[in-house]
């Protein structure tokens, strides 16, 4: 039951972004600062119990699959983050993004690959281990690559303060990673019971923080819905596009071809909503209305890249995969 219900994760997303629309203030207190675990933002908190999960499902074993399928994990990891930054930077130029949505739409394209992606690369019959391990390795990576191409690119628009964002990155990422994954090991009877209920309490979180950011916007969403929505569109189809078009010139399979597209078009939206929304990065703004702007963009991403990552899943899935994944 608790499988089939993570499985619904799309519906689940698109529901609460619609519940949140029509009556926000049931989203609100995730965003409004009454609620402050240890004087830390609740988003950030929330987040980092997301990336606790994620460590409690791995092991020291799913480390190891790196180094066996390394061609497949490096070309994903360097699409992850090559592709959609530049594809960010791209389309917040020529579309004319106000200040505070295009650092959004770069901070979301900097992100790595979102937990989401394992699951739609399961409904799709692609290669469910690679997704994992590509997760996992991007997350990982993108501890400094995020902070790095986000300053980088950003800074076009506004000064990012990029050792502040790496920090929020160690905080909210690594170290509750790295925490999972030593309780795994050293508690396996524990968390195993937890790690039953993870996936589908992120999926909530994820939720709950997309609905907050969203319910904290509307009035901004309305005032640039069009080009907001397109922008955030754009991005996303040229992550899942090029992601399978460059895999596929370079003679991978159809399994690990449709992988790397996931992995690539799907963003860890709820992290570029947390790290957006934290007083540091708002600060960086001239104007607190450009500051509120900046969250935006990753709470669409996330809408987008589930309905689109659940549509291909659901045509993928009709089509037998003939080759089979080997050790590249």
């Amino acid at each position: 039951m608790i499988q089939r219900l993570t499985n619904l994760f799309a519906l689940w997303t698109v529901l609460g972004t619609a519940w949140a629309w029509f009556i926000p203030e049931h989203f609100l207190w995730v965003v409004d600062g009454r609620f402050r675990p240890l004087g830390q933002p609740l988003i950030s908190v929330m987040l980092g119990l997301i990336m606790l999960g994620m460590g409690l499902t791995l092991s020291f074993d799913d480390f190891k699959r790196i180094a066996r399928i390394p061609k497949c994990v490096a070309a994903g990891v360097v699409l992850q983050f090559t592709v959609m930054p530049l594809a960010g930077i791209a389309i917040a130029m020529l579309a004319g993004l106000e200040t505070g949505l295009a650092v959004g739409l770069i901070l979301v394209s900097c992100c790595p690959g979102g937990t989401a992606s394992n699951v739609v690369a399961y409904l799709a019959n692609a290669n469910l281990a690679l997704s994992v391990t590509m997760t996992m390795a991007s997350t990982l990576i993108a501890v400094v690559a995020t902070p790095l191409l986000t300053g980088w690119l950003a800074g076009k628009f506004v000064e990012i303060d990029q050792w502040n964002l790496f920090i929020n990155m160690v905080s909210i990422v690594l170290l509750p990673v790295i925490a999972g994954v030593l309780l795994n090991r050293y508690f396996p009877k524990t968390t195993a019971k937890i790690a039953i209920v993870s996936p589908l309490a992120s999926v909530i979180v994820i939720v709950l923080i997309v609905g907050a950011i969203i319910a904290n916007s509307k009035a901004l969403i309305q005032e640039h819905f069009g080009i907001l929505m397109l922008a955030v569109l754009l991005l996303h189809v040229f992550g899942f596009g090029l992601g399978y078009i460059l895999t596929r010139a370079l003679g991978f399979g159809v399994g690990e071809r449709r992988t790397i597209s996931i992995e690539v078009g799907m963003q860890n939206s709820g992290l570029g909503s947390s790290l957006a929304s934290t007083p540091a990065f708002a600060a960086q703004f001239a104007t607190p209305m450009q500051a509120a702007l900046a969250p935006v963009p990753s709470a669409i991403s996330a809408v987008y890249h589930v309905v689109i990552g659940s549509f291909l899943a659901a045509i993928w899935r009709r089509q037998p995969i003939e080759e089979r994944f080997d050790d590249k």
